[in-house]
């Protein structure tokens, strides 16, 4: 209101702040600009949540602490808040009722229990896509992520000798009862390399729960965004993204560390078979430092699809 009449040229502001009874120093008031050492903390929080736009705080936050950040969750859901960056809400699905049905063999350790399952999709241009997903159950890495036309139980086996070559064979592997996962042709491989194999209950997907979360980020985190219009394409963009979800992309049941580093850190620890590493407390606040940045340094962020 005082605003109001010293703009008509009624009475000045002083007259204006006593007519109604407002605090001069309220009315001379100029808020501040922001304190220099946060700019660059929203600059970053702004680039890490653009090029992650389903990310949340505090998946942003321990991208933030791998390289260097000194910031607490609290301060970065304030920022995202204060510059209207929160993940927009999706539809959950309604809660199974019912028994619980879990199965008894549970990971331990690396390489105990692998999982394994097909998601399909389509390119722009109408042809489809099935992708075969193969992961660790307890490191959550994810070996295998082959997209292609149609995948047969002949495709299945050569992926899998490639995985395990690379990783070595598990002690179990658990799957759905799709017709590529019971060829008599898998089975007789996965026999001779003394792979167990385990088979959830028909219509019980909850039963095979660590491969359908996979799919759930997979498909929100870059089906979902990506147009992909031939199967090439497809190819390199999936691949990219499993190399991501391995090496940057923190895992809240890893403490926020990635596949690739808890691997890491279980073979410098050498844990005991059966035995996992604490989970570290992330989310204790810290004074913010701002990284030490060299003058090589290269921009933050990168090319947006």
């Amino acid at each position: 209101m005082v605003k109001r009449v010293v703009a008509e040229g009624l009475c000045s502001g002083r007259a204006g702040c006593r007519i109604m009874r407002l605090a001069r120093a309220t009315w001379w008031y100029e808020p501040g600009k922001a304190q220099e050492r946060q700019e660059p903390l929203r600059v970053r929080v702004h680039e890490l949540s653009w090029k992650y736009p389903r990310y949340g705080f505090r998946r942003i936050t321990a991208l933030l602490r791998q390289e260097g950040w000194q910031v607490g969750k609290r301060q970065v859901q304030r920022v995202r808040r204060l510059e209207g960056l929160r993940v927009p809400l999706t539809k959950r699905r309604g809660v199974r009722r019912g028994r619980s049905t879990g199965l008894p063999t549970r990971a331990t350790h690396r390489g105990h229990v692998w999982t394994w399952d097909f998601i399909a999709d389509a390119t722009q241009r109408g042809g489809s896509l099935r992708m075969l997903s193969v992961l660790d159950e307890y490191t959550r890495e994810c070996h295998v992520l082959r997209p292609d036309r149609a995948l047969k139980s002949a495709d299945v086996i050569a992926w899998m000798k490639k995985a395990v070559a690379q990783h070595g064979a598990p002690e179990f592997i658990r799957s759905d009862n799709g017709s590529e996962f019971i060829a008599k042709e898998l089975q007789g491989w996965l026999a001779k390399e003394k792979i167990k194999t385990i088979y959830i209950e028909p219509g019980s997907p909850w039963q095979n729960g660590f491969v359908e979360s996979f799919h759930g980020r997979f498909r929100d985190e870059c089906l979902n965004r990506e147009q992909l219009w031939t199967l090439t394409e497809a190819r390199v963009v999936i691949e990219d993204f499993r190399i991501q979800y391995n090496t940057q992309r923190p895992h809240s049941k890893l403490g926020y560390r990635t596949p690739a580093d808890y691997v890491a850190q279980l073979a410098r620890s050498a844990v005991p078979v059966g035995q996992g590493l604490p989970t570290p407390e992330i989310d204790k606040p810290r004074p913010m430092l701002q990284p030490q940045i060299n003058a090589q340094t290269n921009s933050p962020g990168g090319s947006k699809r």
